[in-house]
């Protein structure tokens, strides 16, 4: 329950004070607010006990608490934000009634599926109790049916040209305190020639504003968070800008446009990046939006933010950063390249102590977002990791524990997949070798003999697009494999296929042997939990080009040659006629702990789920037809179409 009261008096006035020192010379005043400014008070006489009885029988019902307790410090209010001339007292307000015809219009919206807070915004323009008298088109209700434990009434407002529902405020209090805000948030940035805005209420936020940058600095980013909120909701300079940072390493990008800071050239060159990686993952937005978040940028701000632009979108963009951080961040990237994420971050979480901010305002790296390998990295627990170590002034508390995201192993293959639920894949692990060696071991040169080489580093889905665009001809029995490399542990290359054809078990043709020249490879293609067909999984093991042993379960049945170890029998895995001993995911997760014991290799899951790879097409997995074989080949070219 409610124990104390909001004490009016010195808030009023101090905001009256403010209001009237803001005032400009040459504006056009009412008589009214000639006065205001004179007299350095917004409001009116207070309203007696009396009075406010009087409104309250004229309107058959007691007001909530804190508008009482407001109406006996001044009955009516002026210029209540930047859209509301005038706030009522005892004798304006009044029940809307709908006078408005506004819950019409609300209630068109209005379906079956429609839930409380839809049909309160229809509802409260009947119900609710008119406060605006004189305003900008803005509506100001209080809610006789939303009431707390406090007696309470809500608040809610509404503008037809901000586009958007009602907003909703716990009491009168909260209101206006937010019309606060507004006033202050409008104020804060004068337009030339007008004088700055300062005053008690600025120069604590601006206090709070400076403690929270050495706070942040020092590894306290959820109190700087919060500190920097409160003064960004006054429009004080560098609240947005230093707020942004920390939002953005959580993994936060709605409005987040480092307001103050992303223009200076100081900054520019770190926050640029982040800045347009956001315009690039949107592509419904036009690239002139983007001026507005430059508005005011010298030339040189402009043109780095459009060429970084066209950097990010063609997977070109490289993070840099000057000294020892510099040389982490290269070592970073390299260790991405090839999937070990969990090392690359590590790498660059041990280099922080020796990152330099490019000014005071400066957080923490934050450019790197945009890289395409290491972008991927970020998860927000990484970036509440990397926030909290101390990057310059006092030391706060230890960091948090590194946060790695790669389970050993090759098991997690077997956990469903939150974004397409995987249920078949294949891979080939090669041992001894890098993996740009994979390419001269599984695919096929071209047409002048040259070897495949990888392509630019992308995620599966962007990969398979780009592949898949200029395809015109497909065919029932080419079976040619899109994979991803990376390194697999400290002596496997892999090269995984997200997403592979059909298995054809009488056609196929391991890549094993080929891959293994000079070396060991390894072939695994699961389908245990396939919706394609039955249930089927594939192992072969080579050496030096030659097979040595391998299975394949499918249609039921198990098919093995060459000598298999104990560890990975069949056996073990499939009943005498063939059946799975367990489900599925049960019978696939035992067979790549497995595979995982016999060779120690492992693939990692966020790379491969989340990050950017290089990635190539292979040679067919599948043997050409033979005599008799039917087989469909389907060629598809666009043109003009004939008349």
């Amino acid at each position: 329950m409610k124990t104390t009261a909001f004490d009016w008096q010195p808030f009023l006035r101090r905001w009256s004070g403010e209001w009237s020192d803001s005032a400009l010379e040459d504006e056009t005043w009412t008589a009214e607010e000639a006065a205001a400014r004179r007299d350095r008070w917004l409001g009116f006489p207070p309203a007696s006990e009396e009075r406010i009885v009087a409104m309250e029988r004229r309107l058959g019902i007691r007001m909530p608490p804190s508008y009482r307790e407001f109406l006996a410090v001044s009955d009516g209010w002026q210029h209540a934000g930047g859209f509301v001339t005038l706030l009522a007292g005892t004798a304006e307000a009044r029940w809307h009634n709908d006078e408005s015809g506004l819950a019409g219009m609300f209630e068109e919206y209005l379906d079956e599926d429609s839930g409380p807070d839809e049909r309160r915004d229809a509802e409260i323009w009947r119900r609710g109790l008119q406060l605006d008298v004189e305003s900008d088109a803005t509506y100001v209700l209080l809610d006789p049916e939303d009431v707390d434990e406090d007696g309470e009434w809500a608040v809610y407002t509404w503008a037809g040209w901000r586009a958007a529902p009602p907003e909703r405020f716990a009491n009168f209090g909260e209101f206006m305190r937010d019309m606060h805000r507004e006033f202050h948030s409008l104020r804060s940035a004068p337009a030339e020639g007008e004088p700055d805005f300062v005053n008690d209420t600025t120069r604590e936020l601006d206090a709070l504003v400076e403690q929270a940058r050495l706070d942040a600095l020092r590894g306290d980013w959820e109190r700087a968070e919060k500190a920097l909120d409160e003064a960004k909701e006054y429009g004080r300079p560098r609240a947005a800008g230093l707020g942004d940072q920390i939002r953005r390493l959580l993994g936060r990008t709605y409005m987040v446009y480092f307001e103050g800071l992303v223009t200076d050239p100081r900054y520019a060159p770190e926050l640029l990046p982040a800045l347009v990686a956001e315009q690039a993952a949107n592509s419904y937005r036009d690239d002139s939006t983007l001026m507005f978040h430059l508005r005011g940028a010298a030339e040189e701000v402009v043109a780095l933010a459009y060429s970084t632009l066209e950097q990010v979108r063609n997977g070109t963009y490289r993070y840099v950063a000057e000294g020892p951080y510099g040389e982490a961040v290269e070592r970073a990237r390299e260790l991405a390249r090839w999937g070990d994420t969990d090392g690359a971050w590590r790498t660059l979480m041990d280099a922080l102590p020796l990152w330099q901010p490019l000014g005071p305002d400066h957080l923490a790296p934050v450019g790197w977002v945009a890289d395409p390998l290491l972008g991927p990295l970020l998860t927000p627990e990484r970036g509440a990791e990397l926030l909290s170590v101390p990057k310059g002034g006092p030391l706060g508390e230890a960091p948090r524990p590194p946060v790695g995201l790669d389970p050993d192993g090759l098991a997690w293959l077997a956990d469903p997949d939150g974004h397409a639920d995987r249920t078949s894949y294949r891979f080939v692990l090669v041992e001894g070798v890098e993996p740009a060696d994979l390419p001269r071991r599984l695919a096929d040169g071209d047409a002048d003999g040259e070897d495949a080489t990888l392509d630019l580093p992308r995620t599966s889905h962007d990969a398979r697009h780009r592949r898949n665009s200029g395809k015109r001809e497909f065919s029932s029995y080419d079976d040619k494999a899109l994979v991803a490399v990376g390194r697999g542990g400290p002596r496997w290359s892999f090269a995984f296929d997200h997403d592979p054809a059909p298995f054809a078990p009488q056609r196929f043709v391991s890549p094993a042997a080929a891959a293994s020249e000079g070396t060991r490879a390894v072939v695994v293609w699961s389908g245990l939990r396939t919706w394609r067909g039955e249930p089927f999984f594939h192992l072969s093991v080579a050496q030096d080009g030659i097979e040595e042993y391998a299975f394949t379960y499918a249609d039921g049945e198990t098919h093995r040659t060459g000598q298999i170890p104990q560890a990975l029998d069949p056996d073990r895995f499939f009943a005498s006629e063939g059946a799975p001993l367990g489900e599925g995911a049960e019978v696939e997760r035992a067979l790549l702990e497995a595979v995982h014991g016999e060779f120690g290799a492992h693939l990692p899951r966020h790379a491969l789920t989340n990050g950017r790879l290089h990635a190539f097409t292979t040679r067919s997995w599948t043997r050409p037809p033979g005599d008799g074989e039917t087989y469909a080949v389907i060629s598809m070219a666009w043109g003009p179409a004939e008349s």
